[in-house]
């Protein structure tokens, strides 16, 4: 089963556990209910990825990742967009792990993605400004592109001092954003961007212009009315594992109403802090829950819980594998890995439930087998197609694990028996000549990028050719499991053909430093 949307974004999916148009229909409703709240304007917090929330659809199959972008498109008309990134996410170049690129750039391709959509950003704001070099380098890129740029500063007083916070010497500090719809998404490329302190700061300036304004969260994860051990939510604590975010019990609904509603630790944290600021600023209790804040209906989506659990489980999978490779480079501590093991043993799931890896680490032993005498490290992948069925893949002299792999799928999907080759050996050894004796690379084999650079070249003379490059389509969203860590340009190739990449924590040479 395949839908499109107007980015182009095919979405496959075996089982459908989620129903987007239920979702999308009653999460419009409740934001529209929320607006109706407040005479003049509503602030709405988008947590999450806006675009491209492949998270949100893997564990909740037939969740479209841009939901949020067709939920924006039944808005826009009522709707101004800011986006807020944090200056120190600047400075130390933090990066979107699904898309490779860094926050800043994140936040330029989310205002071309947008403008592709239809809707357009009312301004962007660097939020903890400090004058840092790279966030006033980025401030003049957008500001000489022709887009409005606001720089906050850190709140003085924030969080304990709140009438220091909520003063002329705290958010009054900040520079008022001029918006002219009665409801204003704030969102930004990841969490700690500085949304919540935005709107607050809006809220403050709004108040003292005499204009009645409020304030809401949109956040997917976790699902409040989903139980708290339920494995979508616990994919939640997985993913954020890294920043030790973790669901609990929301005290405050569970006091106020007698109901149980599940929330995670900084909004809890966080929210009598909160109820005080909104009290000393609009002069009245809003919320009595961080729930309360909360407009999202994700739970009312689900439509086979079943298929989510199963496909929540897969994830925490994932996450798992990410996190490991991620500690064998050092961007994660061990305690990370430690919390995600735990997860799966609540979940009673190990590594091996995913079918893909065990075929992936048969065809590194064969590979290492047939290859007994020769120097080197031996790879394996394995790849699920939609119809269920497993292709392996294992590197040799000419070709990446990865190159092997794909090569492989789309020769079952084209019926192009297994002794026919796909590309030219005149345009593989050209490229290996390149490599060898003009680029003074070390290996000639080919990675991802490299072998479907040569499959296109190929297919402008072989027939065969063109038939496998149609069927690479046909790779979006499945399951990929790698023996080694892919090299970047196995990883770029990887990602481009859209597929659910995990790998074991085994570099892919003995080499420190990999092109």
């Amino acid at each position: 089963m395949s839908s499109t949307d107007p980015a182009g974004l095919e979405i496959k999916v075996a089982k459908i556990g989620f129903d987007n148009k239920k979702y999308l229909r009653e999460q419009t409703e409740a934001i529209l209910e929320r607006v109706t709240m407040f005479n003049d304007k509503l602030y709405l917090e988008f947590g999450g990825k806006l675009i491209f929330d492949y998270h949100a659809s893997r564990v909740l199959p037939g969740f479209h990742p841009n939901v949020k972008m067709q939920l924006l498109q039944h808005l826009k008309d009522r709707a101004n967009i800011l986006l807020c990134i944090y200056a120190g996410d600047i400075e130390r170049r933090k990066v979107r792990a699904d898309f490779g690129i860094t926050y800043d750039v994140d936040t330029l391709k989310l205002i071309d993605d947008l403008k592709d959509w239809g809707l357009s950003v009312k301004a962007v704001v660097i939020t903890r400004f400090d004058n840092q070099p790279a966030a006033t380098i980025f401030k003049n890129k957008l500001e000489r592109r022709g887009i409005k740029v606001y720089t906050h500063r850190y709140t003085k007083g924030y969080p304990t001092d709140v009438d220091t916070v909520v003063s002329d010497e705290g958010y009054g500090a900040n520079e008022y954003i001029e918006t002219d719809k009665p409801l204003v998404v704030v969102t930004g490329p990841g969490p700690g961007s500085g949304k919540l302190a935005t709107c607050l700061s809006q809220l403050y300036h709004d108040y003292r212009r005499g204009l009645r304004a409020g304030y809401a969260k949109f956040e997917t994860f976790p699902i409040w009315n989903l139980p708290l051990k339920h494995p979508v939510n616990v994919a939640y604590e997985a993913a954020t594992a890294d920043i030790r975010d973790f669901n609990m019990i929301d005290p405050f609904h569970l006091e106020s109403y007698g109901k149980t509603a599940v929330n995670y630790n900084r909004d809890v944290e966080v929210f009598p802090v909160l109820r005080r600021i909104l009290e000393k600023i609009m002069g009245t209790a809003l919320y009595k829950s961080p729930t309360d804040m909360g407009v999202n209906r994700a739970g009312y989506g689900i439509v086979d819980d079943a298929v989510v659990k199963e496909a929540a489980k897969q994830e925490i999978i994932r996450r798992y594998f990410r996190y490991k490779c991620e500690y064998v480079m050092g961007f994660v501590d061990r305690e990370t890995i430690q919390r995600v093991e735990l997860l799966m043993e609540e979940m009673n799931v190990k590594q091996e439930d995913r079918v893909v890896v065990e075929p992936a680490r048969q065809a590194a032993v064969e590979a290492q087998e047939k290859g007994k005498g020769n120097e080197g490290i031996f790879c394996g992948a394995a790849i699920q197609l939609h119809d269920g069925t497993i292709i392996t893949g294992k590197n040799s002299v000419y070709m990446h694990a990865a190159s092997s792999l794909v090569l492989n799928a789309v020769k079952t999907l084209t019926d192009i028996p297994d002794k026919i080759h796909l590309l030219s050996p005149m345009v593989i050894e050209s490229i290996a000549s390149l490599g060898r004796y003009m680029l003074k690379e070390k290996t000639v084999s080919l990675d991802l990028e490299e072998t479907l650079i040569a499959l296109s070249i190929s297919a402008t003379t072989n027939p065969t050719a063109q038939l496998a490059l149609e069927r690479l389509k046909d790779l979006r969203d499945c399951e990929v499991h790698m023996t080694h860590i892919p090299t970047p340009g196995d990883e770029e190739g990887l990602r481009k053909l859209g597929v659910n990449l995990t790998s074991d924590p085994n570099f892919s040479s003995n080499s420190l430093f990999v092109a």
